[in-house]
């Protein structure tokens, strides 16, 4: 045992030493449980409202002026990838819709946000198709109706819509639409 000598400590410590120059001890060791300070409070409401906001740019939904389509006009639509005999069995009524939304009544402004949100929670609950009822008819100045050419544009623009199609006579007719969602892979 003679063979070995003791490790010499002091560098190690020394180096130890010199490390720890200029770190201060904790003063405590308990969690701080103070509640949130009112300025932490704001900030978490002003969170909420931008989630609100983004919603509603997320849709892309405008009140702003629509082409104007007739109220007996069919309408069609299929986003790029959709196939014709999906389309197909959709315009028939063969694909079941599982929920509707009817928007007789509402102003524009109401009707685009009831259906965005209508959208959205169907998308979220997981269907497949619904139907949306707009109605036929005519605006106060008595030309073309408004929330039918309303609709058009906003589902076309809407994510998550992949098709939708006038719905047969026993649905409403040219007054509903069938529309196909997109179902997230989550």
């Amino acid at each position: 045992m003679s063979d070995r000598a003791k490790p010499d400590n002091s560098d190690e410590e020394f180096s130890f030493a010199d490390a720890m120059q200029g770190v201060k001890r904790h003063s405590h060791d308990r969690a701080d449980l103070k509640p949130k300070r009112r300025k932490d409070i704001n900030l978490d409401a002003k969170r909420a409202a931008a989630l609100i906001e983004e919603e509603k740019v997320i849709d892309n939904l405008s009140s702003e002026a629509a082409d104007l389509v007739e109220s007996n006009e069919e309408l069609i639509f299929a986003a790029p990838g959709v196939q014709l005999r999906v389309l197909k069995r959709l315009k028939q009524g063969h694909i079941p819709w599982e929920e509707g939304l009817d928007l007789h009544g509402y102003t524009i402004d109401d009707a685009r946000d009831e259906l965005s949100r209508f959208i959205r929670t169907a998308r979220n609950r997981k269907m497949r198709a619904v139907i949306v009822v707009h109605g036929k008819a005519y605006s106060q100045s008595g030309k073309q109706p408004l929330v039918k050419s309303y609709v058009n544009e906003w589902l076309r623009r809407m994510p998550g819509v992949l098709a939708f199609t006038s719905a047969q006579d026993r649905d409403g007719g040219t007054g509903a639409l069938y529309i196909l969602l997109k179902r997230d892979n989550s």
